[in-house]
């Protein structure tokens, strides 16, 4: 089978692979979409993976054969895989947060395309436990939703107290993932919702997808959040770019005891002291920086696209065209996500 692999640090290249067997517990998925994420530049660009690995960690399937001993999945179904494998024995993975297994205490939990190997590939074989039934779902389009709406949606229903309808969130970064949590704010709470990018297609895009406000990542970006929160700030703002200037703004914009989520991988950072004042934060607020969502999120994920309540704007490509695509993502060219086909 053809597989896209992380070779050498920061390259990456399209291989004949052996079509793996799932062995017990396992199964053999058959690729019908990987999405192409942010996280993948990062890995390419980063030191010490271990080589070859296939890289794609938002998988989307139909199932192609079972290993010994699984039971309630058939051939022929279609699922997504979740993003993060844990161990299934510790007190996290009891109550389906993988993501926090505590056998990878206090670092990343691998998963697919991520210490395993990926969905950029014909065949994917993954744990049973770690599929979530697609149902009448596009099997290629919503591959995404296995981390583009995933994220989100993990961070947005932590922070469901603070959104109620009088409140404001506010996405930078409106591209894979915040196009996908603009329309989980709009879905789920009563929120208003701003957006803020560079690129003014996809703020126009956000404001199909939801957005009350649309706002322009320029110098005058904060005084425009600030103003449409009468000067309070927002309860929460969502960072999916993670640069340094992206920071400083959300900590410019949120309110007292908001919360700012950095979710993007981009590098940035902000200076911290223990009153917040070179960072610029209120009193009373909150940082987090999340890594994917739980086994639930990833069924509510579902459900609510399922629903239509949540839709990837998803354009193809063959899996031959994988470096061509993450290039196009580098220099921000993509609107929406990206799905590799293999064939």
């Amino acid at each position: 089978m053809k597989a896209f692999q992380l070779v050498a640090p920061h390259k990456a290249e399209l291989r004949d692979v052996d079509v793996p067997e799932p062995g017990p517990g396992e199964i053999l998925l058959q690729i019908t979409g990987s999405g192409v994420c942010h996280s993948d530049l990062h890995l390419l660009h980063t030191d010490g993976m271990p080589y070859p690995m296939t890289l794609g960690h938002e998988p989307a399937g139909r199932i192609a054969a079972l290993g010994p001993g699984v039971t309630g999945w058939e051939i022929g179904q279609h699922a997504l895989a979740y993003i993060a494998w844990g161990c299934g024995l510790c007190r996290r993975c009891a109550d389906g947060t993988d993501n926090a297994c505590e056998r990878f205490a206090r670092r990343i939990v691998p998963g697919p395309g991520l210490g395993h190997p990926g969905a950029m590939a014909d065949y994917l074989l993954v744990p049973a436990r770690f599929l979530v039934p697609l149902g009448d779902l596009d099997p290629v389009d919503s591959a995404p939703l296995a981390d583009a709406a995933l994220t989100p949606y993990h961070v947005v229903s932590r922070a469901l107290p603070l959104l109620t309808p009088s409140a404001t969130a506010v996405v930078i970064g409106v591209g894979g993932l915040g196009h996908m949590a603009v329309q989980i704010l709009r879905a789920i709470t009563g929120s208003r919702i701003v957006a803020v990018d560079v690129d003014p297609a996809k703020l126009a895009a956000a404001e199909g997808y939801g957005a009350d406000a649309a706002v322009p990542s320029d110098a005058d970006a904060a005084a425009r959040v600030l103003d449409l929160t009468s000067g309070v700030g927002a309860d929460l703002v969502l960072d999916f770019v993670g640069t340094e200037p992206t920071l400083r703004l959300a900590a410019s914009i949120v309110g007292s005891y908001g919360h700012l989520s950095a979710v993007g991988l981009a590098g940035g950072s902000i200076p911290f002291t223990a009153d917040g004042s070179a960072a610029g934060l209120p009193w009373g607020a909150t940082l987090s920086t999340p890594y994917a969502g739980t086994r639930r999120d990833l069924h509510e994920v579902v459900a609510l696209a399922r629903q239509g309540r949540i839709r990837v704007r998803a354009e193809r490509h063959p899996l031959s065209e994988a470096q061509t695509v993450l290039d196009r993502l580098r220099r921000g060219e993509i609107q929406g996500r990206a799905v590799l086909v293999p064939g």
